[in-house]
Parts: C-alpha cells; structure tokens; sequence
C-alpha cells in the first residue's frame, strides 16, 4: 500500500499538498489525520466529499505501508501513529516540505524542500513537469492552499514561484471566489491583543448544566469591530454561548452570541436595554458599573436559560420490555397490549427479571416475522442489537441525535447495563412541538434552520459532471426531462448511485419512475430509438439499444413475499418504499432526474455513512428472510467491494441459514448469486466466507467440511491458477470460470449428485449435460493419467480434444500427482490443440489414393506423426505418406493391410 498523509490540525496548505500529490501518485491513497482546522473540515464537507476519495487514519495498517508521501512537514511526531510506517523495511519515503530544516526531520530517499510560500507551490512545480491536466476543483483547492500559506500572495515569504504557480493554477480553472471565501483575512497585532484581553478577563458559569463564558475587558475609548474579536474567540475556543460585557471609555456594552436553542442571546440583551436575535445580540448599558452588568446579566442568565431536559425526565418508566427468549407471537400479543410500536428486548426469562439488554424489536418486524409463520421463534433472532442508548443524564442534545440523526425510533435510557426508561421518537417530537426553540440547534442544522443533515437530500450536479461522460449526462438529462414532460418523477438508484458515489466504473442504468413505469419506458424508447422489453408481473422494462447498452425502467413498487424464500409480490410505490425494500443500505439511495432537482441525491437511511464506513447492512431484521439469497450477494459485494459485513446482519444471516430458510421452488436465485461470485476474478475469499456462515454446506450437503480437507483446499488454489493462467495466454476462445469452480467444488462427489444440483437450481439442459460431460470425461481422464503418467503427445491429443476449456481447468484444478495433469493439460492447450495436417482429403485424391474409410485413418495417422514430432511441413508428410502408406502405380492400391 502506497499512501499520502500530512501533519495533524492539517491547514489548507496541508490539504492542497495531499490532492496535489493524488495526481503524482494515483496509486497511493490519501489518508487524512485525526485532526483538522475546522474551516478545512467545512471544505472537504461542501467541496470534495463525492469528488476526492480520503481514508481515516485509523482505516491504515502501517505495517502494510510499502510507500509514504509526506507533505508539508517532515516531523515524525506531526504524522501520529502513522510515524510506525517508518520501521518498516523497504519503505519509501518521499517527502514535500517548505518549511526550515530541522535535527530531527525525516530523510527520505526523495525530497524535495523549497524555501516558498507554500508546500502546494512545490507539488504545482512537479504537476508541471509532468504537464498534468487538473479539474477546476483540484486547481481551486491547490490554489486556496497557495493562498492561505502566503496571505492571499502578500506575506514576505511570497515568492515569484508561488505568483507564477497561481498563475498556472488559474490556466487549469482555479476559480477566485472560492478560495477568497475560505479565507480568513489576517489578524493586525492589535487584534490579536484585544483577543488575548478578551481571553484573559474569560470567566466560566455553569448555569442550569449549561456552559457560558463572560468576560469583562476594558478599554480606554470605544473599539470599532469588537464583535469581530468576540466571534472569533467562540469559534477558536468552540464555545457555545459567549457574553462579553467591554468597558470602553465611559460606559459598558454588551455583545452575546449563541449557538444554543437554550440561551435566547436576544432576550437576554433586552433585559439589559439591548435586543438582538436568539443568536446574536448587543447592548449598551449605562449608568453601570462592569461588575454591576456582570452581576445583572448572571441574573438574567439564570432566570431566562431553559435547562436541557435530561433523559431521566423525558423517558417513560419503568419500560415494558421484552425477554429475548419470547416468541415472536407471543411478543406481538405482548406490545398490541401495551400499544406499543418498539420495546427494548433482555436476556429476562421471566417478566419480573431485569437483566442486561440485548437489543431492540419492532412491531413492523414482528409482524413481518408472523406473516412468514415465524411465530415460535424467539424474538432475539430477529431484534435489533446496533442500538445507541443513553445515560440518565444524557442531554436533549445527545437524545436528538439519535433519534433524528441515526433514526432510532426509540431510545433505552441505562444505568449499569439496567434498562431504566425509554424515549421514543414520539416523545422527542411531541417535545419539539411544545418547544419549538428547540428545532435550530437539532442534528446538522444551523442556526437559521438550514438542514446540514448529512444526506436526505444533497445535490451532485457537479459531481457527476465530473465523473461521467457528455454522452452518460445527457442521458441522464434526456430522461429528466422525458419525466418532466410526463409529469412523473425519475430517478436512478441503487447500484448505479453506489458505483457512482465510490468512483466505480458505471454501465447499466437503473431508473426508478414514480407513476407508469411501463408507460415511460415506452416512450423512452420511442425518443432514443431504442425497442423496448416488458415484463408486466415486476413492473419493470428494459429499454435496448442497437450497440447492446440498455436502461433498467421500474415503477416504484413495494415487494412482499408470501412465505419465507419467495418470489415477491409487487405493488406501486413511492421512491421511499422502492428504496427501502432494497437488500442492503448501499444499495438504497437515489439520485433525481427532474432538471429542476436535477442532481439531488435522495438518502432516507443514512446510507451515505455505511458507504463511508465500508459496511455490508441491512435494511431490516426480516431480509433474510424475505430473500435468503441476500446471503449470498452480502458475501459477493463484501469481497468485490473489500466491505465488512456489519455484525447486526452478520448475526442475521447466521440466524436464517440456523433457520435453513431455503425453499425448493425457487432456488435458481441461490445459483444465480453464487454463478456471479464464482464469476469474480477471485472468488476463493468468498468461498471462505460462504463456509464460514454455513451456506456451502446448506447449499449442497455434500460441501460440509469441505475447507477443512486440505486436498480439496488444494483443489481451490489450482483452480484458480489455472483459471489466471488461461486467461494470460490471451486466447480468442472465451470460457466460463463459474464452470470451473463448480466442477472444482464438487470434485468429490458423485455424477449423479451433479445431475440432482443441477436439477435442483434449474440449470438449463444444455448447461447441465455439458457440466455432466466434463465431469464424468474429465475424472475417468485424471484416473487413467494416475495410473499411466507417460504417455505420449499423440495419447494426450487423443484424451484431452473432447474436453472443452472449462473441463481442461477442471483437469489442472484436480491434479493430486505433482503437476502431471498441469504439465500435460498446458502443453496440450498451447503446443498440440492447434496442429493440423497440411494435407487434406482433397490432396489424398489428386495423388491417387482411393476414397473411403482410408482417408480418415491416414490423416489420423500422418497427426500422430506431427504430434511426434516425426514431420513437420508439406515435404515431410508426403516422404511419411509415401513411407508408411505406398501406392501401386499400376492398381492405385496402398501397399500395405489397414
């Protein structure tokens, strides 16, 4: 692994460096530190999150860093624990710095250190050199790095290399009015005075659990811009609530600023002789001292700050809950009792028990459980153990934030792993209804009541400019505005948004249309000259095209399933809906293409976030059993994606294959996942994980143990040789690893145990017979070859022309005695499969020998030869032929008995 990392509290010249060095090594992965200033944290959130892929530090194992670019320090302590990259052996390290040299510095085999403005003036040098081409957005932020470092170009350190690389940065589509409004005008040392005054005078007040700071400095005469100075010192210490009460001259002020729903800064003000908003006020205060001011606006305070509820007083209690060894029936008769929609699930045997809690069920998963006769299972296979809960004394603050940033829609409130009370999303809205002060300050909104919230709705116009191509945009565009004329609402979603999102290679359009999905569909074709395929039972259509590209069209819907392992149902929907029946949470955002919300990405599960954490989740504790074949492509998109199944729908699947809900009507779904994770460049990983949680063996009996022999083990690797050696030799014949790997899995079972996996999973007749073929040909040849390894070029010809590539693999796949089949399949393959005689029946007859049987048996004979080596061209043949099959001039007959 190759990555790019920079110093902790990481600046914008920091940040520059990284995306410079991005394009200088497109291998290496750029990882940024615990910590960042905070104006940089905001860019990276509004500016690069779905345009420039950066990992967390604590996603790294530095024992598998082969090569660190460091830029923009060379102290091993400013890299944190990334520093333990330096023991190891063969490291590369390449270092980009414009800072002093000191003792201590890192050496690195290169580095290059210029006394500039600024390391992003460096990294531009290098771009040039190699004339690399950047995108509006790389140039504006190397430029904001350039910018920062030298006070937008005025700073003494400035030098002609920084002008001359902002200049070139300019040329690739920098854009000025974004760096200048991230940048923070420099401090005079006057204001930087009045700002430590501001500082020192700083005093601490807890009033009703809430932290406020008041400081009371004094000034001879009135300081123009002081609210300036007090803003800056909130955000540099991230306090909540600041007053500050400056003497200048002959009377006191007050200025207040808020951040909380709590602190009404304008209410306050008022009572002083002031006004303001809720977040910003002022006052002047006359005929008052500063410490009489004080003592008032502490008054105020006390009287007017609403103290946070705290969760003891929120929660219902004592909570109904749920023992995890009740039934799902009996659960259900349980919460229709008590009118409840979700209970906090514990180990309890007995209602009376309090024990530690174990997760969360709902009622709509119970209810989903009953409708698959699921009733007599214990209602701990199918709760909910990724649940956040709270402390007693836990804040509004911290309650919103699970509630409404994760969507929990109730919350246990613990003390000692004892379940004391709950808060339900029902409690917290009725709250903020009562209180609508309380809205501002909720999860990822701003004081203006903006929504910040990471993912409901986000548009990425920009970034899908960048990532597709003219002719994919206007697709997407031709489609929006097809819905817009029909007056529905189109959408693409599922993995197309989740390819796009991760920077994947995107093919097939997905597109979900609320309203006649059919009917768009049509039309669609009708405008891209397309011929369209309907399949009425799904609501669904594919609109084809004449160079074999296609676009998914599906009305929204809402799927259900009759029993466990079913086909499902489908109704009309909404996009939510649509979404939400989906398999996992990457899978279930979308993107609209309406031109007048052309762009905006729709998340209603925070799939975002799992995307960001690389996590395989679930939307809900009954998918698998909904779909067991879920299983099957968690395992797949975990190994193609290198996700990690999360441990919630880890337990969930363990839970359905204990249930073996593996019904026989329908199983060809199973086959079809598993033909796609055996179609992967390597799918032994998966294979591991698929015995793992049991479905090899639930998949076929025969299978169980099977990754512990280690024969068959052995099997799997040469397999996979064999497959990797095959696709090297560049062939134009194509082959079916998924065969392959069948035939290799099933090596030690009978024919017959085929044939009924093959019926079983619906194979096709032509599949299966050819499966059946080459097991049955390719056995019979491994134990003909064990017990006669030598056997000549002609033999092996003889044996192996029937086999078809997949059947040859098996062979190499099956070898046990040291490499013969390998060695006879491989020189089979790329030396005799492709010899032919240069003569042929018709020059057989123009030199007289009689038509018939014979014909077959000389041509047979004279490749015999070939593959012996014993001729080689036309002039050998005809001396074999004249040898070995003579001709009588006189009667045109062979001298000699056939």
């Amino acid at each position: 692994m190759r990555i790019i990392v920079t110093h902790a509290n990481a600046d914008f010249d920091a940040l520059a460096s990284m995306v410079a060095a991005r394009r200088l090594y497109p291998d290496a992965v750029a990882v940024l530190p615990d910590s960042l200033a905070v104006e940089v944290s905001d860019y990276i959130a509004r500016q690069l999150e779905y345009h420039i892929e950066f990992r967390h530090i604590k996603d790294i194992d530095p024992a598998l860093v082969e090569a660190m670019i460091v830029v923009d320090t060379r102290s091993s302590k400013r890299i944190g624990v990334l520093a333990e990259c330096l023991n190891n052996s063969r490291l590369q390290l390449h270092l980009f710095d414009h800072h002093p040299d000191a003792c201590a510095d890192m050496r690195g085999e290169l580095q290059e250190v210029a006394m500039v403005g600024a390391t992003a003036t460096i990294m531009v040098g290098r771009l040039r050199q190699k004339a690399v081409h950047l995108t509006p957005l790389e140039a504006t932020t190397i430029g904001l790095g350039i910018y920062a470092d030298t006070g937008s170009l005025a700073n003494s350190s400035t030098t002609a290399d920084d002008l001359e690389a902002a200049a070139w940065l300019f040329r690739q589509g920098a854009q000025i009015d974004v760096i200048h409004s991230y940048l923070k005008k420099d401090w005079t040392s006057a204001q930087v005075e009045l700002l430590h005054n501001l500082s020192d005078g700083a005093r601490s007040y807890m009033i009703h659990g809430i932290g406020v700071t008041v400081s009371t400095p004094s000034f001879g005469e009135y300081v123009d811009g002081y609210a300036n100075i007090v803003e800056r010192y909130m955000e540099m210490g991230n306090l909540d609530a600041v007053f500050a009460l400056p003497t200048m001259g002959d009377r006191v002020y007050l200025i207040a600023r808020s951040r909380l729903a709590e602190i009404d800064a304008g209410q306050i003000a008022r009572e002083l002789g002031g006004g303001g908003h809720a977040a910003a006020a002022s006052a002047t205060i006359r005929d008052m001292t500063a410490i009489e001011a004080e003592d008032k606006l502490v008054r105020s305070l006390h009287r007017n700050v609403q103290p946070q509820p705290i969760a003891r007083e929120m929660m219902s209690s004592p909570p109904i809950v749920i023992a995890a060894g009740l039934s799902i029936a009996n659960a259900h008769e349980r919460m229709n009792q008590y009118a409840i929609a979700a209970a906090p699930v514990e180990l309890a045997q007995a209602a009376t028990e309090r024990t530690q809690l174990l997760g969360i069920i709902t009622k709509v998963v119970i209810e989903r459980a009953l409708h698959h006769k699921l009733g007599d299972r214990p209602v701990s296979e199918y709760m909910t153990t990724d649940v956040g809960i709270l402390s007693p004394d836990a804040t509004l603050t911290d309650i919103r934030e699970l509630v409404i940033g994760n969507r929990q829609r109730l919350v246990p409130v613990t003390r000692d792993g004892l379940v004391e009370g709950v808060i339900t999303r029902t409690d917290l809205l009725n709250y903020l209804a009562d209180n609508p002060s309380r809205f501002p300050s909720g999860p990822g909104q701003s004081a203006s009541g903006e929504d910040r919230r990471p993912g409901r709705r986000r548009n990425l116009s920009a970034f899908l400019t960048g990532c597709l191509s003219n002719e994919q945009m206007r697709v997407l565009q031709d489609i929006g505005a097809l819905a817009d004329e029909l007056d529905c609402k189109a959408f693409v979603a599922g993995g197309y948004v989740r390819d796009l999102l991760l920077r994947a290679p995107t093919t097939d359009i997905d597109v979900v249309v609320e309203g006649d999905g059919l009917a768009f569909a049509k039309a669609l074709a009708r405008r891209m000259n397309g011929r369209v395929s309907i399949h009425e039972h799904f609501a669904t259509a594919d609109v084809i095209f004449g160079d074999g590209k296609h676009i998914d069209v599906a009305t929204a819907r809402l799927e259900y399933y009759d029993h466990p392992a079913a086909l499902p149902m489908v109704e009309v929907s909404s996009i939510k809906l649509d979404l939400y029946r989906r398999d996992f949470t990457i899978n279930a955002m979308a993107i609209q293409l309406n031109l007048g919300h052309f762009g905006e990405l729709i998340d209603f599960f925070n799939c975002q976030n799992d995307l960001k954490r690389r996590e395989i989740k679930v939307l809900h504790n009954v998918s698998f059993v909904d779909d067991p074949s879920r299983m099957f492509r968690a395992i797949r998109f975990e190994q193609k994606l290198g996700f990690t199944i999360a441990p919630h729908t880890a337990r969930l699947m363990r839970g359905a294959v204990k249930e073996r809900l593996f019904g026989s009507g329908d199983d060809v779904r199973f086959f079809r996942e598993m033909r796609r994770i055996f179609s992967e460049k390597n799918p032994i990983p998966a294979i591991w994980r698929l015995a793992e949680f049991g479905l090899l063996q639930l998949l076929w009996p025969s299978l169980d143990g099977a990754m512990r022999d280690k024969r068959f083990l052995q099997a799997l690797t040469q397999a996979a040789q064999a497959i990797n050696w095959f696709r090297l030799l560049y062939l134009k014949e194509e082959f079916s690893p998924w065969m392959v790997w069948l035939l290799t899995l099933m090596k030690g079972s009978e024919l017959g145990e085929l044939g009924n996996f093959c019926q079983r999973f619906k194979l096709s007749p032509k599949i299966s017979e050819r499966l059946l073929w080459q097991k049955e040909h390719g056995d019979k040849i491994a134990q003909m070859l064990a017990r006669n390894q030598h056997i000549g070029n002609s033999g092996a010809y003889r044996l192996l022309r029937e086999l078809s590539n997949e059947g040859l693999l098996y062979l190499m796949a099956i070898d046990q005695g040291g490499d013969t089949l390998n060695r006879i399949v491989s020189k089979y393959v790329t030396e005799l499969r492709d010899l032919k005689t240069e003569l042929r029946g018709d020059d057989l007859r123009r030199l007289g020998y009689p038509t018939g049987p014979l014909y077959k048996k000389i041509l047979l004979d004279l490749l015999d030869a070939h593959l012996e080596g014993q001729v080689a061209d036309r002039e050998d043949e005809l001396a074999w032929l004249a040898k070995n099959y003579p001709l009588d001039a006189e009667t045109s007959r062979v001298q000699r008995d056939y």
